[in-house]
């Protein structure tokens, strides 16, 4: 008779729903799972909870883009109470799945998800528990008993065979609780759910920065459509004062939704593990982000789209990043707003996707998993370079919070301002000031009462982690990769870079945000070891091997990673 392992899932957002549900689906029974949820609900997480949304946010996916679960968002919106759907302004019988859901809405669905999939497990005799209202404040890994120790809420003790940490996302507070008006970040976003009458700084013009848009806008004025169906907005009476300010680096505004030919961006047309395999044999251990780029972006264009690829055929990655940011930057980023939004209305309604901007983003997921093996010099490429492209692209805004910008635009009430790299903020008590250089070359101090900054998810350091008991006894150890050409390494060194060091043979390292994971999401300590029985899914924590974490697709594609490798043993290096 076999074992049973025990094993915990830490977290209860939707990368945890995605792990219970694909061991619940696995066909074994040789497992007991225990969910610890520090809330009172499954599923939600942050972005789907009041933790990270009011009512007036929505999803920036629709349900056709949604991986599968147990039952479709399609199906689900009609069991939903009328005077719900009516609170949202939903027709059930006119919702399809190509329409995005309000994310408490959503998140509803993802709870509701969670509760079938229990049940389905008590069916098919899977063993589980959950725990709610409870906090892990500590881990600690026993190696010579082969177990784990959990620590919930400082002070119950528990054991587990396998620890899955899949704590979601983390948004620490620094200066907000310290000093008046000044916000670490927009959530949980009732905070910003009051009257101000004078102008608002807002770091960053990401998802995250319109997030706090739409809590702010519509406390100090309202939305209407007008005769020609278009969207307005007017201040209240009682806040003549009150505008917003984003401050980009590059002063751009992200791009607009539009269809996707392939919704779940299921990548069929990228390398394969054997492919990257077989690459890095003859690469000195390396993946080259050059291969990357011709194999994963370009050629899949010379199929889908022959006259765009002549175009950009004989461009490398900084030169196709340069045109593409050089038109972006040509015109003013409301008007290019604009545009995007009429191309993004006629892609849904034609069915015809924007198919570069598609494979880009399929081109950053597929980078995602085996980027530990890029080179310290293509990683650099890619934090100058490709992510800021990136991150602009495939933001995919909705249709309707492109609109709220438009229209908040258009009363003077909204607007961006090119920051640069040397930008800072200097909290104060009075008013928090933000410094930097305008496209002329001025100095500029801008003093604000109120300040939020949005600049999205951190990709925490490896010393942020929260568990100490893993960094105390060095059970973990912090992601880096190597100079290709360790000259490379001492330019950038002596450039300032802290983030390089040398290791006592004398190569050059690039330290990346997070901590070491190898292919099958496995702890990896310092001696390179793997460790079987930690695996590491909470995003913030695992930037550095992990640089683009997109949402529900990164929860899907990695939780099956992870439940085969603890089920099937599956090799560690997959690529």
């Amino acid at each position: 008779m076999k074992i049973k392992k025990h094993i915990a899932i830490l977290g209860g957002g939707p990368s945890s729903l995605f792990i219970f549900k694909r061991f619940v689906e696995s066909g074994e029974h040789n497992f007991t799972i225990s969910i610890f949820e520090k809330s009172d609900r499954l599923g939600a997480g942050m972005p789907y909870s009041r933790d990270g949304a009011n009512d007036e946010h929505v999803t920036n996916v629709s349900g056709n883009e949604i991986p599968d679960l147990v039952t479709s968002l399609n199906k689900w919106i009609k069991s939903v109470p009328r005077d719900t759907v009516d609170k949202y302004h939903i027709d059930p019988e006119k919702f399809n799945d190509y329409k995005v859901l309000p994310r408490l809405l959503f998140g509803q669905y993802l709870t509701e998800q969670f509760k079938l999939l229990q049940r389905k497990a008590s069916e098919k005799g899977v063993e589980y528990e959950i725990f709610y209202n409870n906090c892990v404040t500590d881990i600690i890994d026993r190696p010579d008993e082969e177990k784990v120790t959990v620590i919930i809420n400082d002070n119950q003790v528990l054991e587990f065979d396998i620890v899955i940490i899949s704590t979601g996302h983390n948004w620490p507070k620094k200066n907000e609780d310290k000093i008046k008006g000044y916000y670490d970040s927009p959530y949980p976003p009732a905070k910003l759910a009051h009257k101000i009458n004078h102008p608002v700084a807002i770091k960053g013009s990401s998802l995250t920065a319109i997030d706090a848009i739409r809590t702010l806008s519509r406390h100090n004025g309202h939305y209407h459509r007008n005769e020609n169906g278009q969207v307005v907005y007017h201040l209240h009476n009682d806040s003549p004062d009150f505008k917003m300010v984003m401050h980009s680096r590059n002063g751009l505004l992200p791009a607009v939704r539009f269809h996707l030919e392939d919704p779940h961006l299921s990548k069929n047309q990228t390398l394969t593990p054997q492919q990257i395999k077989d690459h890095r044999a003859q690469n000195n251990g390396f993946l080259s982000l050059d291969y990357v780029f011709d194999q994963d972006f370009k050629l899949p264009l010379k199929a889908k789209r022959p006259t765009f690829y002549e175009e950009i055929k004989d461009m490398n990655m900084e030169e196709f990043v340069d045109a593409m940011m050089t038109l972006r930057e040509s015109i003013d980023p409301f008007e290019l707003l604009k545009i995007e939004y009429d191309e993004a209305e006629a892609s849904i309604a034609q069915r015809k996707s924007v198919y570069w901007k598609e494979m880009l983003a399929i081109l950053s997921f597929a980078m995602n998993y085996p980027a530990k093996y890029f080179s310290a010099e293509d990683m650099l490429r890619i934090q100058k370079t490709l992510m800021p492209l990136i991150s602009v692209v495939i933001a995919f805004v909705p249709q309707s919070s492109a609109e709220e910008m438009m229209a908040l635009h258009n009363a003077g009430v909204l607007e961006i301002i090119a920051v640069g790299d040397d930008s800072y903020v200097e909290p104060a008590d009075e008013a928090t000031v933000y410094h930097y250089t305008d496209t002329k070359g001025k100095p500029i101090k801008s003093s604000y009462k109120t300040f939020v900054d949005s600049t999205g998810q951190q990709h925490f350091a490896y010393d942020d982690f929260p568990f100490k008991g893993l960094i105390k006894y060095r059970t973990l150890a912090p992601a880096r990769l190597r100079f290709k050409d360790q000259a490379m390494g001492l330019i950038e060194k002596d450039k300032g870079n802290k983030n390089v060091y040398t290791d006592s043979e004398g190569n050059y390292y690039l330290q990346v945000p997070g901590i070491a994971i190898n292919d099958n999401f496995e702890a990896v300590d310092s001696y390179g070891a793997l460790n079987e029985r930690i695996y590491i899914m909470a995003v913030p924590y695992i930037g550095g091997y992990n640089p683009d974490y997109s949402g529900l697709d990164f929860g899907e594609a990695a939780s099956d990673i992870i439940v085969k490798s603890i089920l099937n043993h599956e090799p560690a290096t997959r690529y």
